[in-house]
């Protein structure tokens, strides 16, 4: 890293401005072979995107780019026993997750199966409070129910009390991405690329469970294309039409966007924009998307109202959605969605204000965020934890405890890894049941040994995280001048998205301004007019949830002193096209 940016060293939110490290040869060598402009090449440069892989960053296609599926352990064998279930009209079930990537994978895999499969294909996404992945009692209804193949989606790495010797006929296949333990279930087929057995260089690796989903249904339906399924009466399914799904699934679980994952989000964006998913077109409309969706949307638009009904109402229902063929039927599932949505939002400003106030009370110096209530929704407790998780830049863990149960969902920062952390405790005993990826996780325990896992979690932190990752620094791309920031500019920094883990969005810092027209907005959102030092120039900002902040203090009480701001170059969609606006995420006195 190199010295502090603009000599930040640390700013109102105690950060230090750190200019990502970036070598001037990459940056040559990115700008010749891409042919891009020198402001995404350092951008490139600074995420490690090597030369030769430039185009499949920025243009990646799927003829070209999709991986091999059966690069993936027991893909092949999982592929052929669906084909002959198919081909011989066995029931199949399947069984999701309550999650978005759970209620994508569970829709991609049931529509793919409907259009090729003339028999039963039964569904079965459980209510939150069952816990996560299949229970014994699940699978064996469905055995009883007539089903001869059982698929379990983006869950059953782990279950090994609810797959093993559970069923005596059926066969069990597993797809999903979450953290294995040592053993894999002893079941037909787990296809899992994070599989202790998989080479860690394996491009499929960093999947969410969607992505494995439709690599899954490529290989299917490639071998009923050889086994002659399709024909006049039935065409073959153009696998395509699912992207938009799995684009969802991907962005929802915030796994790496890099790879593969590219592919999948770049691609799916485009069939969404289509608005050929009924459930999906009905749901933005109701939510007020009115651009072409981007990777924001589906995380902080869309991800939220599916998730509503997996958190505080019936689980089920945002998958009903995405299979919706009616489109009456999905707007009465849609407008219940954003029913729930409303009192997630009211449910979780009321837990979040009490777990602050747990936190600050305490006044403890942990490397870990730990709070946990009686009452608190199980719901809504992830999104508390990646609330702290922000406010508080350290992992934090947020647990729903009952007289015999804590129900905890965890978010991780970058250099920790709080899944393979919670297949740890699982391990030692501490953890009755757990299960997760690098930046979130779920996992039950008994309450008794709360301050066990916290002691746990504290010790494991000491030898399993990179401390110079989860450094208290902000990285930024590049000084801007306050007039440099434009439409054109937003225009050049689109062919870096979608945005996430792995590909954070670039940031900028912006020197010596002052605030005018600031005012305090719904939501506790800060609007204002940047004014450069000549008195001239302007900029329009907003920083979200800012109020009852450092930054929000500065703003407010600003008279006229200048200050220096770091955050993000968006497009203004609220004020109009053709305009750029700041988001300030940080600020320091100049």
């Amino acid at each position: 890293m190199s010295s502090a940016v603009l000599g930040v060293e640390k700013s109102v939110t105690d950060r230090s401005w750190v200019a990502r490290d970036v070598s001037p040869d990459l940056t040559a060598a990115i700008a010749r072979a891409g042919g891009v402009s020198e402001i995404i090449a350092r951008v490139l440069a600074g995420r490690n995107v090597r030369p030769e892989d430039v185009e499949f960053f920025l243009t990646p296609r799927l003829a070209a780019h999709l991986p091999e599926p059966y690069i993936l352990k027991d893909m092949e064998k999982a592929a052929l026993r669906i084909a002959d279930a198919v081909m011989k009209n066995e029931k199949i079930a399947v069984f999701g997750d309550y999650d978005v990537d759970g209620a994508t994978s569970a829709s991609v895999l049931t529509q793919f199966l409907k259009s090729v499969s003339d028999a039963e294909i039964a569904v079965r996404i459980p209510e939150r409070d069952e816990g996560y992945g299949p229970t014994a009692q699940a699978v064996k209804a469905f055995e009883a129910d007539g089903a001869s193949l059982i698929i379990t989606v983006d869950c059953g790495t782990t279950a090994f009390d609810a797959l093993e010797g559970v069923v005596d006929t059926a066969d069990i296949i597993v797809a999903d991405h979450h953290e294995p333990e040592i053993r894999l279930p002893k079941v037909y087929a787990v296809v899992n690329p994070k599989r202790l057995d998989e080479p860690v260089d394996n491009p499929c690796r960093n999947m969410a469970a969607v992505g494995v989903v439709f690599l899954l249904i490529v290989a299917v339906n490639r071998i009923l294309r050889q086994k002659n399924r399709y024909g006049e009466t039935r065409p073959e399914p153009d696998l395509r039409r699912w992207l938009d799904l799995v684009a969802l699934g991907t962005v929802c679980d915030v796994v790496k966007m890099r790879g593969v994952n590219r592919l999948f989000v770049k691609t799916g964006l485009r069939y969404m924009a289509k608005r050929e998913n009924k459930g999906l077109a009905v749901l933005s409309d109701l939510s007020g998307i009115k651009e072409a969706p981007t990777a924001y949307h589906l995380g902080y638009v869309l991800g939220p109202r599916l998730n509503a009904c997996g958190r505080i109402g019936h689980a089920g229902l945002g998958m009903k959605l995405l299979c919706a063929g009616d489109e009456a039927e999905a707007r009465e599932i849609a407008s219940q969605l954003d029913d729930l949505n409303d009192l997630r939002r009211q449910m979780c400003e009321d837990v979040l204000k009490q777990a602050i106030f747990q936190i600050e009370s305490k006044n403890e110096d942990c490397p870990v965020i730990f709070a946990f209530g009686k009452g608190w929704h199980s719901g809504i407790i992830g999104i508390i934890a990646g609330r702290l998780k922000d406010r508080y830049r350290r992992p934090a863990l947020v647990m729903s405890v009952d007289d015999n149960e804590a129900r905890g969902s965890g978010r991780s920062v970058a250099g920790f890894n709080m899944g393979a952390a919670v297949m740890a405790a699982l391990e030692k005993g501490i953890l009755t049941r757990g299960g997760g990826h690098a930046m979130a996780a779920g996992f039950s325990l008994k309450p008794e040994r709360l301050e066990d896992f916290k002691e746990f979690l504290t010790d494991y932190m000491k030898t399993h995280a990179d401390t110079e990752e989860n450094g208290n620094s902000y990285l930024i791309d590049g000084i801007v001048d306050i007039n440099a920031v434009s439409a054109d500019l937003v225009d050049t920094l689109s062919c870096m998205e979608p945005f996430g883990e792995g590909n954070p969005e670039p940031r900028f810092a912006v020197a010596n301004v002052a605030a005018s027209y600031v005012q305090v907005r719904k939501g506790g959102h800060i609007s204002c007019t940047l004014v450069g030092r000549d008195g001239r120039s302007r900029l329009r900002a907003i920083a979200f949830r800012a109020a009852d902040s450092e930054i929000g203090q500065v703003l407010l009480k600003n008279k006229g002193e200048l200050f220096h701001v770091a955050g993000l170059i968006h497009a203004d969609t609220f004020r109009g096209a053709g305009q750029a606006q700041f988001i300030i995420e940080d600020v320091a006195l100049a």
